[in-house]
């Protein structure tokens, strides 16, 4: 009986372990100056889980061996770095990140016959205009469907009754990553990170898909051109989200 318990504890032990995540602990440094970086965004695109860097650089995360951490911040390059036992035994590894150079472009700015009186001038300025159509019977807020002509609100109906015709290619695609969404809602550091960001970058890494088929699926999702521009990070998620789960739930019908 007792070499059966101990049995038993072994298993209970070995079952735990295997469970187990283990941390990784490290520094992100400037890579010009080797000064330590606050406030640096770490993502394990494994487990969906986010922290950031204290004052001192040092971050810590829980992570498997294999798995693959994201480092963001503001004009820096972003980088993945690969989990190795290694990188989870020797604590305070030291992770550089390289500032970006920025070129400035030449902008052209389009004339406007301006008067000098806000009440006027104002009236002369093209009005981007994009509406939202809401179904009866459908779980979302509506559909956003750019200008509102007779054709507009035939799009949003026909892209709803036909998610497999529209959208099946697109969320086929990654089923795995896009089952993480919600993970990626959940995680108030990715959503903190995202709702900073503007050029889709961070989304292409969680999501494992390109930024071209981002703009896609907004598009087939019924957004407009002004909102797949000018959208943040945070609100681009939200709306696939949102649509990835009207897919699933038509798509069950």
């Amino acid at each position: 009986m007792k070499f059966g318990s101990y049995l038993f504890f072994i298993f209970l032990l070995f079952v735990q372990l295997s469970h187990s995540q283990d941390k990784v602990v490290g520094i992100i440094e400037n890579d010009a100056d080797s000064k330590p970086i606050s406030n640096v965004h770490v993502i394990n695109l494994n487990s969906i889980v986010g922290t950031i860097t204290n004052k001192d650089g040092v971050f810590e995360i829980d992570a498997n061996v294999n798995d693959t951490l994201y480092f963001s911040y503001l004009g820096f390059k972003s980088i993945k770095v690969r989990v190795t036992n290694d990188l989870i035994k020797f604590k305070n590894s030291k992770i550089k990140l390289t500032e970006l150079a920025y070129a400035l472009e030449e902008i052209i700015v389009t004339p406007y016959k301006l008067t000098g009186y806000l009440e006027i001038d104002a009236k002369n300025v093209p009005i981007s205009k994009s509406y939202r159509y809401s179904i009866p019977g459908l779980p979302s807020k509506g559909y956003e469907a750019g200008s509102r002509n007779p054709g507009a609100f035939s799009k949003v109906f026909g892209a709803i009754f036909n998610p497999v015709d529209f959208l099946y290619n697109l969320f086929g695609k990654k089923p795995k990553q896009l089952n993480k969404l919600q993970l990626m809602k959940d995680d108030f550091r990715i959503r903190e990170l995202l709702n900073t960001k503007f050029d889709r970058e961070t989304l292409v890494e969680l999501l494992q898909i390109e930024k071209f088929d981002i703009d896609e699926i907004l598009r087939n999702c019924s957004y407009s051109q002004n909102f797949i521009v000018s959208a943040n990070d945070l609100q681009i998620l939200e709306a696939i989200s949102q649509c990835y789960e009207e897919f699933k739930l038509l798509n069950r019908k």
